[in-house]
């Protein structure tokens, strides 16, 4: 187990790089529609007024894979000079939902597929840079990811009813790629980012449905108990894969299970079935005992300054507590459009304008701005 931090900075910056088929059938490539790739040095330059110097990217795996078993490098090479002419660390996704038009996790060489592209990767990377640290995650929100494509038909494989089935796959392929990046480089750091979740049943719930929500609940933990090997220990985890735990936490992360209701945040513990965000946490950690970070976490419009200070306040108690929390992504950093709906933009970056132009311009939330640094200020982070 390393207890190292590696990361640069407290403070981190996601961009959007989902690149997977929607819910019609319709291949999203969100680096691009946000114009974060043509942007790229402007949005590490304007990290600087908040000593974020710490990113979340994606390798888009579906455009990098040109062929089965052939890859295309040229543009992640390209954002790894950016990285480094700017003195940005980058964090790297290498599935954001995203796979190849003939692969999907029920597919029988997923794996294979999967466990070459970590190779290529990792001799990709360390032919461009030779001596930083490399922080990886394999598969972004297994859970989500598997709910999505598995079990209402927001993805591919498009089922209904086979979540199990797809996790147990992503799984299968996340454990066989960590070996595969570990044997092409020991040093790699495994960060893992799955959600945060609270389900409760809902008011007058029978003993039934207070069981059923309980099950809910507990479910969002199977990816790291597969991956340390508590759960399907065929699939060969052991606690060697639990480096770095990543937890996703949104507004809308906490809910009853039926009626299908979200908690309120905004009146939190006035609401007895709401659980604060550093006390979710803290159950995560002493479950299995790692360094972890808030690996993603936003809300949309103009309630994204009084969440800031929700996420300070919840953070400083994990500081105050002394836990190995290592830090805070807010995702996405510049403003991103809805999956399904690209027409829909969700406002939730601290950098809110992208036009819809061949120019996409930045252009700075300032409320947004003002509570990040003040929330800086207060965590001295």
């Amino acid at each position: 187990m390393n207890n190292t931090n590696p990361f640069h900075s407290f403070w981190m910056a996601g961009y959007e790089c989902a690149d997977h088929l929607n819910a019609f059938g319709i291949r999203v490539d969100l680096i691009n529609t946000t114009g974060h790739l043509h942007l790229m040095d402007t949005d590490y330059k304007n990290l600087a007024p908040f000593k974020i110097s710490t990113v979340r990217e994606g390798i888009r795996w579906s455009k990098v894979e040109t062929k089965p078993y052939q890859y295309d490098w040229s543009v992640v090479g390209n954002m790894i000079q950016s990285g480094k002419a700017n003195n940005i660390q980058q964090v790297w996704d290498l599935c954001h939902f995203g796979y190849p038009d003939d692969l999907t996790p029920l597919h029988p060489q997923f794996t294979n597929r999967f466990v070459a592209l970590c190779t290529a990767f990792v001799q990709f990377y360390r032919s461009v840079d030779t001596k930083s640290t490399l922080i990886v995650t394999p598969i972004n929100e297994v859970s989500f990811l598997s709910w999505l494509g598995g079990d209402v038909k927001g993805t591919s494989p498009y089922c209904t009813n086979q979540g199990w089935e797809v996790k147990y796959n992503l799984m299968k392929a996340y454990i066989k790629g960590i070996d595969a990046l570990k044997a092409a480089d020991p040093s790699v750091r495994i960060l893992t980012t799955e959600p945060l979740i609270n389900i409760v049943p809902g008011y007058a719930a029978t003993s039934e449905e207070i069981e059923h929500a309980a099950g809910l609940h507990e479910a969002q933990f199977q990816v790291t108990e597969i991956l340390c090997g508590r759960m399907c220990p065929e699939l060969g985890g052991s606690a060697d894969y639990l480096d770095i735990l990543g937890y996703n936490f949104y507004y809308n992360n906490q809910w009853t299970s039926a009626p299908h209701e979200f908690l309120d945040w905004k009146i939190g513990e006035a609401n007895p079935k709401f659980i604060p965000l550093h006390q979710l946490l803290m159950t995560a950690f002493k479950k299995y005992n790692r360094p972890f970070a808030l690996t993603e976490t936003s809300h949309p419009k103009e309630d994204r300054p009084l969440w800031i200070k929700m996420i300070e306040a919840e953070s400083l108690k994990l500081l105050q507590a002394e836990l190995p929390f290592w830090g805070i992504c807010w995702y996405p950093m510049v403003n991103r459009p809805d999956w399904d709906y690209l027409h829909d933009w969700h406002y939730a970056g601290i950098w809110d304008d992208v036009y819809h132009t061949d120019s996409p311009v930045r252009a700075l939330h300032v409320p947004s701005a003002e509570a990040l640094l003040w929330a800086q200020s207060i965590l001295n982070k």
